[in-house]
């Protein structure tokens, strides 16, 4: 006879779901865009609204993408596994 052992719960987490994602993006980008426009704001209020915008997503992406999406995937995951529901996410 053959014995057989139970398998651990899968622990894997799967991408963010549409809207996982949307809360995670405007969590990162809402506070970084407004820091910057308090800090910056008397600097950059003499530019054009073009140019304004563009030097704030030059900042802003940055901090975003490398700083800030890391750390929220990383909450998220914890979270996910804390509570058990770790099946990932449809898109």
């Amino acid at each position: 006879m053959t014995k057989t052992f139970p398998t651990a719960p899968s622990t894997s987490v799967g991408p963010p779901t549409k809207h996982q994602l949307a809360l995670m993006i405007w969590l990162a980008v809402f506070p970084t865009l407004t820091i910057l426009n308090v800090a910056f704001g008397p600097w950059l209020g003499a530019l054009p609204t073009v140019v304004r915008t563009f030097v704030l997503a030059t900042v802003a992406v940055p901090i975003v993408i490398y700083g800030l999406m890391p750390q929220l995937h990383k909450i998220r995951i914890r979270i996910l596994t804390r509570f058990g529901t770790v099946s990932g996410g449809a898109r």
